[in-house]
């Protein structure tokens, strides 16, 4: 399949596509992220207050509390960094090559949330017809003035996983490789692998390494029909807000969720009898993204 529209951003990466830049550019990426983060998590034990380490201690580290998830969200800059400083080193581009025209990657992005929104607000009445039992989270009162930095925090997370994924390896491979089934597969099995926690989710772990990648291959296919980096990440967002913000397993990043589901991520045959709604979810959501795009 031919993706006419996918030049703009390939094209800054040809001059460079020789994989051995690819490889050494993810050494260093990983290197220099690894470093920021290690001054990150150093600025947090030193300022912090504590509550935002929790009861337990592990506020942070399980993102069960407002503050330990808006660090963990914000911890995701750190690897925007180290793509901005790999980049003009390795690759002679920038950010901005990997996003596309922002004006346009903006407006389309724009029209994704309003088409995904709708699936979603038509997936909740799935809830009236199959109630689950939710605990309340956090108290409305509360969450409103946090959802300014929430936002923030999501677009960070979100736009760095599709700028190292979608914006660098899938823009690099791309310049290399004529076929799609390369640019965009070997990415979206990386980015599902990432998501690969058996100590959280123990044996649902694989579950969620399978929607992450499925989910990958919805994002690069939208990317390469659109053109730019927009849709990937308004898709990414609005679901990554619908699992953090609104509703998300209790016991593992439901410091910022306004209800909890009453089990965790490692109820495993609770996530297999959900998969089938996620995924249809998905599905919906790329055709709405790409009825939104006209694509």
């Amino acid at each position: 399949m031919r993706y006419s529209g996918y030049a703009p951003l390939v094209d800054p990466a040809r001059h460079s596509a020789a994989l051995w830049r690819l490889f050494l550019g993810v050494l260093m990426v990983i290197a220099v992220f690894l470093a920021l983060s290690l001054v990150y998590g150093w600025l947090c034990t030193r300022f912090l207050p504590p509550e935002t380490w929790g009861i337990d201690g592990r506020g942070i580290e399980e993102a069960t509390t407002p503050g330990g998830a808006l660090v963990n969200l914000y911890a995701f800059g750190m690897l925007i960094l180290a793509l901005a400083v790999v980049l003009p080193i390795l690759h002679k581009r920038g950010l901005g090559s990997l996003i596309g025209s922002a004006r346009l990657a903006t407006r389309q992005g724009g029209r994704v949330l309003l088409y995904v929104l709708g699936v979603y607000i038509a997936a909740s009445t799935l809830q009236l017809v199959d109630p689950i039992p939710l605990e309340p989270g956090l108290a409305l009162a509360r969450w409103l003035p946090l959802l300014p930095l929430i936002l923030l925090g999501l677009l960070i997370q979100t736009g760095a996983e599709e700028l190292l994924f979608r914006g660098y390896l899938q823009s690099q491979l791309a310049a290399r490789f004529a076929n799609p089934a390369i640019w965009m597969i070997l990415p979206a099995i990386l980015f599902g692998l990432l998501h690969y926690q058996p100590g959280v989710m123990g044996d649902a772990a694989w579950v969620i390494v399978i929607w992450a990648t499925l989910f990958g291959l919805v994002a690069a296919d939208l990317t390469a029909r659109s053109g730019t980096l927009g849709p990937a990440i308004a898709l990414h967002v609005f679901n990554n807000f619908a699992a953090i913000a609104i509703t998300a397993p209790t016991g593992y990043f439901d410091g910022l969720a306004l209800a909890t589901y009453p089990f965790g991520p490692d109820d495993t045959a609770l996530m297999l009898q959900w998969m089938p709604v996620d995924l249809g979810i998905l599905f919906c959501s790329y055709l709405a993204a790409r009825l939104a795009l006209r694509v």
